[in-house]
């Protein structure tokens, strides 16, 4: 390794958008260098790849250089390390991501560029484009927003936000091809533009450390990749899962009434919110393919709902007791012998992916599970995927804050309350805004549900255990 790869091997498994945690790093490797400012500081995209069992995956890195000893105080935080880069003495090298100084650059750069289409490849090694007719007004002063684990959001001003993604997938991220898909829809934040470049198709690790192209002789070959996209910032925009966290709260403080009389009522939101997701499932059917699934795929699904199952009971014995139950779920919809329409979806829908502005409900995030390959999140899918994802969310929300409590026996029943409450107005909203009735699509949206809090509790078993009893809870709410 050279100097500067054995300082990323040490600082990137220790940031939050690392998705490797708990596995040693067997390689790394600087894939991709590309300056985009010289001089003092100087400003870097770096595509790293890193092999771990086998595998190689590839992430991200702004990287801005400085003199050594000179990295202000302000940015000592994102500090990476000294090293010597070529240049005759040694250089600070930090993530450029919280260099105000660096990031204006990229706003600019985004301005200028060309208002066309995603590229396939090719052309400049960084490339900076625009959502044709889209303006981007410079001179805005960026800041890191807080909280956010599998990517860097920099927001400019009040006017934009700019998503660095951090892993890397061969193809156009869901994000950006969706989002363009329903720009000048309400629903959504307006898309401006975006940055791409090119990075290899290859995904295994060889023993010398290169990224192997699965056993094709020669240099792997290369696909276009985004590496970040520009949106309209919400700032007037409160997180769906704080005002539904702070309904549940109110509750809770009069446990004795039921949700549609205690403060804060949900409801009337969640039904709205249900009748936006279905416009924006109807937009998404409108501008790109739609297609049916068969009753032999539509098995094939219920199989992978099936082994994902099996690969939970045997590493959470607290799945054990709901097993039968689930196995007749998934049965149940392998035998749904009616075609299954199915869409581009948001594919990662929960109460944090939405947002509650002045005018309506806005839907955030479609990237889809950052851990799953672009090609896989590119897949069509029943919008009832989407419905289950929220209603899900619904059961967190109101289960979670009893977590550890002493009340939780006392509050359990509020709970299951609420979110039936939310749950049944979220379908209704949906079903009024034209979507397909979740009522009478009970079989296929009990299997996504379930296929969900399967994933859940494997989730919280690995990272939360204090809250596995969420999803265990709502998987026996639901056999009910």
């Amino acid at each position: 390794m050279t100097q500067l790869e054995e300082l990323l091997a040490d600082w990137i498994p220790r940031q939050r958008w690392f998705a490797g945690k708990g596995a040693p790093i067997d390689t790394l490797r600087v894939e991709g260098d590309h300056p985009l400012l010289g001089g003092e500081p100087g400003l870097r995209v770096l595509v790293v790849a890193i092999g771990q069992r086998g595998t190689v995956s590839r992430y991200q890195v702004l990287l801005g250089l400085r003199p050594a000893g000179t990295l202000p105080e302000e940015l000592a935080h994102a500090a990476i390390g000294v090293c010597d880069l070529g240049f005759g003495e040694p250089r600070a090298v930090y993530d450029a991501a919280h260099d105000p100084e660096l990031t204006e650059l990229l706003l600019e750069r985004l301005a200028e560029g060309p208002g066309t289409p995603p590229a396939a490849g090719g052309g400049e090694p960084v490339r900076f484009r625009r959502l044709p007719g889209a303006t981007v007004r410079t001179g805005l002063r960026s800041l890191v927003l807080k909280g956010e684990q599998s990517n860097t959001s920099l927001v400019y001003g009040e006017d934009y936000v700019l998503k660095a993604f951090r892993r890397l997938w061969p193809g156009v991220n869901p994000d950006l091809a969706l989002t363009a898909a329903l720009a000048g829809s309400p629903y959504v934040a307006r898309p401006y533009a975006w940055i791409e470049t090119d990075i290899s198709t290859g995904t295994r690790a060889d023993a010398d450390g290169t990224a192997g192209a699965g056993g094709t002789g020669g240099r792997p070959p290369t696909t276009s990749t985004t590496l970040a996209m520009l949106q309209e910032y919400m700032r007037s925009a409160t997180d769906g899962w704080v005002l539904a966290a702070t309904s549940v709260r109110d509750l809770y403080a009069t446990p004795e009434l039921p949700p549609g009389e205690a403060g804060g009522d949900f409801a009337g939101e969640a039904e709205r919110l249900g009748a936006a997701t279905a416009a924006v499932h109807r937009a998404l059917a409108r501008e790109l393919p739609t297609d049916v699934l068969t009753p032999a795929a539509l098995r094939e699904l219920a199989g992978a709902m099936m082994d994902r199952l099996h690969l939970a009971t045997s590493e959470v014995p607290e799945l054990h007791p709901y097993v039968g139950v689930l196995r007749t779920a998934y049965e149940a919809f392998a035998r749904v012998d009616e075609p299954l329409p199915i869409q581009r979806v948001h594919g990662d829908y929960h109460l944090g992916q939405v947002v509650r502005t002045d005018s309506g409900w806005v839907l955030l995030d479609f990237e889809g599970e950052p851990a799953t390959p672009v090609a896989d999140r590119q897949r069509p899918s029943s919008p009832l995927r989407d419905v289950a994802g929220m209603l899900r969310s619904f059961d967190y929300a109101a289960r979670y804050q009893l977590v550890g409590s002493s009340r939780a026996p006392e509050l359990a029943p509020a709970a299951r309350a609420w979110a039936q409450r939310n749950r049944e107005a979220f379908s209704a909203g949906y079903a009024f805004g034209g979507g397909v009735d979740p009522e009478k699509h009970q079989t296929v949206l009990r299997a996504f549900e379930y296929d969900k809090a399967v994933y859940e509790v494997l989730y919280e078993a690995h990272h939360r255990p204090s809250w596995l009893r969420i999803p265990l809870d709502s998987i026996a709410a639901l056999a009910a």
